[in-house]
């Protein structure tokens, strides 16, 4: 135990043969979700995709977790598909995603639904075009310029809370959230007896809620990443619609933070709750902190994630507003009636599908800071890029890249493809 996280919240006392294929909990699953996404990327003029890989597992035995070899430290080089440059560009100013190939294509797929939307003019269609050549430019670049950002950091960055970058300890987790995940584990383990032990927020749409980190652990964790928002390093944007916030790799919270809370934690909890999306394959993630305060970021339009399972904690400060929405899986935002309003509980960790489509409302007064894992399944995303629904074209990048790998991951006793 490191003793810098001693009184954080709890001590580690207060705890409490043949192959056979295991089908989702939630029959028809797998077709709907298909259904969902095919008519939605009808609807952006997007070639359909053919079905969802099927991802069995095999049956418990004693108490071996279900991880893959990759999981389990095995170097491997992992990729992003080629349409992360020309797919899914954000415009905010318009509230709309595009593909962006060039000028002609942006005026045939998206002139009506721009005009619309404001973009009437030679100069606003100029301005757009202008600034979809620079994103597309930065995300060309973003690799190379991330592992720079990292180096630099790493070698010149001094932190106000090292003990955060020591392995991550038990005693910085909720009560709850180590029992779910022991349960998880244990031979037997079951869907119903896992969702008596976190919250059922939506059965329909498979949205849960479980407490994840302790009061204290939050708290120094909010003082290290305003100690490096204070700081003169140079800071990457959190995703492609987010302006304010960090990317843990960067500072170096991968290593002891996230890969044991996936590795350890969510796995497990996954693989009972999500067997049908890749939560027993997760592999890799990308993390990341988004910070929502006046004059900067105050809401997040509609978007589906760049991952097969999502959780979202609720860090702090205080704050009134910004509650996370959800439509359906794969629903196009136009097709948004009533979604269902979620509001956030400091330390509590929101579990969705990354397919679900979802948003975040304007902030009324305070600061929201939120951690924000994409966790990802090569398993998965290797036969069906999730943003552009194609094989993906595989181009290598930094770290984790898009979960992406050029060979499926080794299984280790649970899992196997068929």
């Amino acid at each position: 135990m490191n003793p810098g996280l001693v009184g954080w919240g709890h001590c580690e006392a207060e705890r409490e043969g043949p192959t056979a294929t295991r089908s989702s909990p939630f029959p028809g699953a797998e077709s709907s979700s298909f259904s969902a996404l095919g008519n939605l990327h009808r609807t952006l003029g997007r070639p359909t995709p053919r079905a969802y890989p099927e991802v069995p597992l095999r049956k418990p035995r004693g108490r071996a977790r279900r991880f893959t070899m990759a999981t389990a430290g095995a170097p491997r080089r992992f990729c992003r598909c080629a349409c992360f440059c020309s797919e899914n560009l954000y415009v905010a100013r318009y509230g709309l995603h595009v593909r962006f190939r060039g000028e002609q294509q942006l005026r045939r797929d998206y002139g009506p639904i721009l005009r619309s939307r404001g973009c009437v003019g030679p100069e606003d269609f100029q301005q757009l075009l202008e600034e979809l050549e620079q994103e597309v430019e930065r995300r060309q670049r973003l690799g190379q310029e991330s592992a720079a950002r990292k180096a630099l950091i790493a070698s010149s960055y001094h932190p106000a809370r090292p003990e955060i970058y020591s392995s991550l300890q038990d005693v910085a987790l909720a009560p709850g959230f180590l029992a779910a995940a022991e349960y998880s584990t244990v031979p037997g383990a079951d869907l119903q007896g896992l969702l008596q032990r976190l919250e059922t927020v939506s059965e329909e749409k498979r949205i849960y809620r479980l407490p994840v980190f302790t009061a204290r652990f939050c708290q120094a964790l909010l003082e290290e990443l305003e100690h490096f928002e204070r700081s003169d390093m140079p800071k990457g944007r959190p995703n492609t619609m987010n302006n304010y916030g960090v990317l843990l790799h960067e500072l170096g919270l991968d290593e002891p933070l996230v890969t044991p809370l996936r590795e350890r934690f969510l796995q497990p909890l996954m693989a009972l709750l999500y067997p049908d999306c890749g939560g027993g394959w997760l592999d890799s993630h990308r993390a990341f902190v988004v910070k929502y305060a006046p004059g900067q970021d105050r809401e997040l339009g509609c978007h589906y994630d760049n991952a097969e399972l999502t959780i979202n904690v609720a860090l702090g400060k205080a704050f009134t507003g910004g509650a996370l929405y959800f439509g359906g899986l794969f629903q196009a935002p136009s097709a948004l009636a009533k979604p269902l309003e979620v509001e956030h509980v400091v330390g509590q960790g929101i579990l969705h599908r990354g397919g679900q489509l979802h948003g975040a409302r304007p902030l009324v007064t305070g600061e929201r800071w939120n951690l924000v894992v994409w966790l990802r399944a090569s398993a998965v995303r290797n036969r069906l890029c999730p943003m552009c629904c194609r094989k993906p074209d595989l181009v290598d990048d930094e770290g984790f890249g898009d979960g992406f790998t050029r060979e499926e991951p080794t299984t280790v006793d649970l899992c196997a493809l068929t």
